[in-house]
């Protein structure tokens, strides 16, 4: 009895050691992926408190003296005609983003909304073509793009940025939200048809509060997509004073050199507003994300 009881206690120690290797192995695992992770946005951080003249990587590292006049130059730098351009260019990017947003989440709300409950002639296949749009990258519809906002005068202007951004990214807010509204059930919808209330009622007071995580994500997707976007943004604007923040940070990457201290801090000060929309947001991401995916 005594040797059987060892034999347990022994047994135990030995599954807390082993408990306790594993335990060690993923935290040392979990460590290096961190530092994988995160050693890029520290060299961007070291870069941008770096004077520019030595942030670059053929910098000399043995006389770095942190400061912030990377930031400085890139908040107050001016044109010719006395212009703030960094916020200029900041209320550019945020009015296209934000607009952008409220078009689309608008859009792509009806939209799924109809192709999740409504039967009609073409239902299946205006489904397919969204996602057929989705096949092509952006560059592919540039030339087109250009010649219509040409013709509409909308060149050079935020409003062309606006409509052209808010088409691009309907196609997956269309598809993520028809997701999430299959996984809505019928049968709240059917109870309201019978105490009176019209389909639009429905959609504004039952399904939309229910869809909120689905519309947090949808929302966050547009806005970074108009937020980061730089190929048509580049194309489409050729006054300095209407670039958005992307094509401001190309101007500090030439044929022949890079200005790495002032690029890293126009990096840093484009990053903080969707770090902060994510910061809000987070509670939405994943349910909005999953839910989204589950039937369709």
């Amino acid at each position: 009895m005594a040797k059987k009881q060892e034999w347990v206690e022994g047994s135990v120690g030995l599954n807390k050691k082993e408990l306790l290797i594993k335990q060690i192995a993923y935290n040392l695992i979990l460590i290096l992926v961190c530092i994988a992770v995160l050693y890029p946005v520290i060299w961007v951080v070291k870069m941008a408190l770096t004077p520019n003249e030595v942030a670059g990587i053929g910098g000399d590292s043995a006389n770095i003296q942190f400061t912030l006049d990377n930031f400085r130059h890139v908040i107050f730098k001016q044109n010719q005609a006395g212009d703030y351009l960094f916020f200029h260019q900041l209320w550019n990017s945020v009015i296209v983003s934000a607009i952008t947003t409220v078009i689309g989440v608008l859009l792509a709300c009806t939209a799924a909304y109809g192709f999740a409950r409504l039967n009609f002639v073409g239902r299946q296949m205006g489904l397919q073509a969204f996602l057929v749009t989705q096949m092509f990258p952006g560059v592919v519809m540039m030339i087109p793009l250009y010649i219509i906002l040409g013709k509409l005068g909308l060149t050079d202007n935020v409003l062309g940025l606006v409509l052209v951004y808010s088409v691009s990214a309907l196609p997956f807010c269309v598809w993520n939200l028809k997701g999430y509204f299959d996984t809505i059930p019928k049968e709240l919808e059917e109870a309201a048809i019978v105490d009176g209330a019209s389909r639009a009622r429905i959609f504004v007071t039952i399904v939309l509060p229910l869809a909120r995580p689905a519309i947090a994500i949808t929302a966050l997707f547009s806005f970074m997509t108009a937020w980061n976007e730089f190929i048509l943004a580049a194309t489409f604007m050729n006054n300095e004073i209407n670039y958005t923040l992307p094509v401001a940070l190309k101007q500090y990457v030439g044929a022949q050199s890079v200005e790495y201290g002032y690029f890293a801090a126009g990096a840093i000060l484009v990053s903080i507003p969707i770090m902060a929309l994510f910061f809000a947001l987070q509670k939405h991401l994943v349910g909005g994300l999953t839910a989204g995916s589950v039937k369709g």
